[in-house]
């Protein structure tokens, strides 16, 4: 299934429960995924937690990633922004929801951070795994060994099954990025004063893209209810690093929400 939206269509992935079943009076999960993933890389993960919210789920691949339409801007300082303000809403309207659980991961998580800050009539909760909300030296560091990793490993090589020919471009895209010079003091901390909703931050004590300042500037900042998940023993992805503990996490917090 494709979704237009500004600057191209994007592949879409719906997972549902039965007609007439309780999911259908809840707002549906949206999952947003980290800069070098799709749909497909969330593994089985949706299924599991929507199963266990009771919650119909929508995934999609951002331009430029998956099986969605190429690029369509040069990669901005206010990227994740365009993401949360423009692109996701589009989504929700041609996927005819008005209002989304989001759960997102890395960049994905800062995207649904900001969502919930700039759409908040839209957002009933959003989990955010792993996010940013400022650029740090251990985030540089980070995606300085990744990007070294992409001319010395086969990582590009293992992500053409999830993206084709697109991986160059997007790897290019997160590095270049995030270590530009002009994108060392960038920041949307000061955005989240508009987060009202319910917050669930999770993320590893072992993260190697940021430290658990991240976590704790973002509970600070936001207006709404926020529960914090701090995992011993885990890096940057503890969907699948320690998967039973965010399931029970994020089902839990899920329980409280329309």
């Amino acid at each position: 299934m494709r979704l237009k939206v500004p600057g191209g269509e994007v592949a879409v992935r719906r997972l549902r429960h039965v007609p007439g079943s309780p999911a259908d009076t809840r707002a549906p999960l949206v999952f947003l995924h980290d800069s070098l993933g799709c749909t497909a890389t969330w593994r089985d993960f949706p299924q599991a937690l929507a199963g266990a919210s009771g919650r119909h789920a929508l995934l999609y691949d951002r331009l430029g990633y998956g099986g969605s339409d190429p690029f369509s801007r040069p990669r901005t300082r206010d990227y994740l922004t365009h993401e949360a303000q423009a692109v996701l809403p589009a989504v929700l309207d041609a996927a005819g929801m008005e209002r989304a659980v989001l759960f997102g991961h890395s960049d994905g998580a800062s995207i649904a951070l900001l969502a919930a800050a700039l759409c908040s009539e839209r957002v009933v909760g959003a989990v955010a795994e792993a996010g940013h909300i400022f650029n740090e030296d251990v985030t540089r560091r980070g995606v300085e060994a990744a990007a070294q990793a992409y001319h010395t490993t086969d990582i590009a090589e293992r992500l053409v099954k999830y993206h084709g020919d697109k991986v160059p471009a997007l790897y290019r895209a997160w590095t270049d990025t995030w270590l530009a010079e002009d994108y060392r003091d960038w920041t949307v901390e000061p955005l989240l004063s508009g987060v009202v909703a319910p917050l669930l931050l999770i993320q590893g004590r072992m993260d190697e893209y940021g430290s658990l300042e991240q976590l704790w500037r973002t509970a600070a900042a936001a207006q709404g209810p926020v529960t914090v998940q701090v995992l011993a023993r885990c890096g940057h992805t503890p969907h699948r690093e320690a998967r039973e503990a965010v399931l029970k996490a994020a089902t839990h917090f899920l329980t409280g929400l329309d």
